[in-house]
């Protein structure tokens, strides 16, 4: 294996009863590079990760892994290390560093020290040093900082932590002194804004190699120089970030349908491509190594995936007029607690604005307000007369509380009422064959969100209200999403924990405080810089 090659994956197959997860996976990890692994829900990232770290054993195949490399992992127990301070639970990202560190201060307390003792503890001296053991209480230190915890936490009880808290040092832990490899599971979850912009920076400057799960498109788009895709239980790696391989999957899908086209024609249309991509990423925080890798690219490198995308376009009966909605003083308390006080704002039209703020049960009683759900402690809310709404509620489940199959649900919403025309519709969220006679209390939380999408889409509304619509939906299926919101000519209202939804959607954000609104007109990143710039603290989607 070359110097440069930390980690090989030999024809690794994986079954489960009924089930085939991954099938001959070949893969090859370079040091340097961070990978990106993408598929639709249940394609089998996290079994591959998981086979990786060696948590699960491969039905067939191997993981060869250099004896020198080191690999650490996030781990997702947050109550695994509730008996160990945060300093001992951070060192154990080297596990070998802290053994040893527990091994002499085991023999330097010995009553009846002895010559051989000595001796043990003058070899562990020695690996301690090597280890960079007397800097580990410092680097562990810069890391907690780092994610925004404060120093004095470093000799607390993991257990007296919030969970907040334990997500940080658990991903201190993982990145702690300097693996070879990093497997990072949604290592975002649970980040405020400063402390994902942070692991960003620290992985912009990181030498190892990164193999990361994420649905967080803006950090992937951020960090990754290669998209590796799950696909059909096979795997295929390409160049780039996400919304390269996006945009030039969906290019070559065109393509390949316009089969008259000259082979020519096609290859300058890909080659320029290539080299507006490369251009318009010069300034994110991989610039430079992506644009060398993209400049190097070939068209035949370029991905031709199998992968089906879901649509999700947005079409009026009506433009709408002039007054949208005024909103004036709206309070509300739920169970002794203020969720709304004194709420005001003004839609104008081709507004879409993107609620955020730290309660997310506000929003959602601000949006059942709006449509009329739940009534006000006081305050009122006007809708201007030539406005139609559609409604996208946190919780969908009073939907799917009958055995009706999906096309006889789908009826009840759809003025065209023949079985062709739903079957059709359907098809473009992914819906065919036997699976449109699936009773709906049966699908999953991805599937229902696309039905919900699909209602939507029926009613031609002139302004749409969503909370949360991106929970439980795949990569592509929370793009299709994103991009059908963009291309909507009306207005809308909207929270996601998706940040590059929040900041291409919205052209204006409005943030319910303790009292009031932060009312601010521009995307989320405009946004952030307002807020930091008056030392203001921003809060996490």
């Amino acid at each position: 294996m070359g110097d440069d090659i930390k980690l090989r994956v030999s024809k690794i197959e994986k079954s489960f009863p009924g089930v085939k997860a991954l099938d001959k996976i070949d893969f090859t990890v370079r040091k340097g590079t961070v990978h990106a692994l993408c598929g639709e829900n249940g394609a089998g990232k996290s079994t591959f990760l998981k086979i990786l770290c060696g948590e699960l054993e491969p039905s067939h195949g191997s993981v060869i892994i250099p004896p020198t490399v080191r690999m650490s992992v996030l781990r997702q127990d947050h109550y695994a290390f509730d008996e160990y301070t945060v300093l001992d639970t951070v060192i154990m990202g080297n596990r070998r560093l802290y053994d040893i560190m527990k091994e002499k201060d085991a023999l330097y307390e010995k009553p009846d020290f002895s010559e051989e003792d000595g001796m043990r503890a003058a070899v562990l001296e020695e690996e301690f040093a090597e280890l960079d053991g007397w800097e580990a209480e410092s680097d562990a230190s810069k890391l907690i900082q780092g994610l925004g915890l404060e120093e004095s936490l470093l000799h607390e009880q993991m257990a007296s932590l919030s969970g907040s808290q334990k997500v940080k040092v658990l991903l201190a832990q993982a990145l702690f002194g300097n693996p070879d490899i990093i497997l990072l599971d949604e290592p975002t979850n649970d980040l405020d804004i400063a402390a994902v912009k942070w692991l960003e920076d620290f992985l912009s400057e990181y030498f190892g190699t990164v193999i990361v799960v994420s649905h967080d498109r803006h950090f992937l788009n951020n960090v990754c120089t290669r998209i590796v895709d799950i696909d059909y239980s096979e795997i295929k790696m390409y160049v780039g970030n996400y919304e390269f391989w996006y945009e030039s999957s969906q290019l070559i899908q065109k393509l390949i349908k316009q089969q008259n086209k000259k082979n020519e024609e096609k290859a300058k249309e890909l080659q320029a491509f290539i080299a507006r991509f490369s251009a318009n990423k010069s300034k994110s925080r991989q610039a430079t190594s992506r644009k060398k890798l993209l400049d190097k690219l070939t068209i035949e490198e370029l991905p031709a995936s199998s992968r089906r995308y879901p649509f999700v376009g947005f079409d009026m009966d009506r433009e709408v007029g002039k007054d949208i909605l005024t909103v004036e003083g709206l309070t509300k308390e739920v169970d002794g607690v203020k969720l709304l006080n004194n709420v005001s704002f003004t839609v104008r039209k081709n507004d879409k604005i993107a609620f955020v703020g730290k309660s997310e049960q506000a929003i959602t009683m601000l949006f059942k307000i709006l449509m009329e759900e739940e009534t006000p402690d006081s305050g009122s809310f006007k809708w201007g007369l030539s406005t139609s709404r559609s409604y996208f509620p946190a919780d969908n489940s009073a939907f799917f509380n009958s055995d009706l199959n999906l096309i006889d649900w789908m009826r009840q919403y759809s003025k065209d009422q023949t079985e062709t025309y739903i079957r059709g519709f359907l098809g473009r969220m992914l819906f065919s064959g036997d699976a449109v006679l699936k009773p709906v209390n049966v699908l999953s939380g991805g599937e229902k969100v696309r039905c919900m999408l699909s209602r939507m889409m029926l009613f031609g509304s002139n302004v749409l209200i969503l909370d949360q619509p991106t929970n439980h939906l795949d990569l592509e299926s929370i793009t299709a999403v994103n991009n059908g919101l963009s291309d909507f000519k009306g207005n809308v209202l909207f929270c996601s924990h998706d940040y590059e939804i929040v900041n291409t959607v919205a052209n204006r954000i409005i943030e319910i405080c303790d009292d009031g609104v932060i009312d601010h007109s521009g995307n989320y990143d405009d946004f952030v810089e307002f807020k930091e710039s008056r030392g203001m603290e921003v809060t996490t989607l």
